[in-house]
């Protein structure tokens, strides 16, 4: 008899890899066709027409990304600040 194993959504990498990807065409279309609009009413040269649709593609990727490391588990890479290390006052330097 064969018995009926689920295997738990925190280890299905298939339904993760299958979600992301669908996430991902979508995002990239979606806003590289809202690039490709918002190029059309805004610019006339072809240049920055391409350009708009790159921009939006670029902002589908980041954000499909982003989800995607959220969905697998990882934070996305943090863009905090580094630490300001103390810093020797002059005073402290003649002493």
């Amino acid at each position: 008899m064969a018995d009926n194993k689920e295997i738990p959504s925190d280890y299905d990498l298939d339904a993760k890899w299958e979600a992301c990807l669908d996430l991902s065409l979508r995002r990239i279309v979606y806003s590289s066709l809202a690039g490709a609009f918002g190029g059309l009413l805004l610019f006339r040269s072809p240049v920055t027409r391409w350009a708009s649709v790159a921009f939006g593609a670029g902002i589908g990727f980041g954000s499909a990304y982003s989800d995607c490391s959220h969905l697998f588990g990882r934070p996305a890479a943090s863009l905090t600040p580094p630490k300001a290390r103390e810093t020797i006052s002059s005073d402290d330097r003649h002493e």
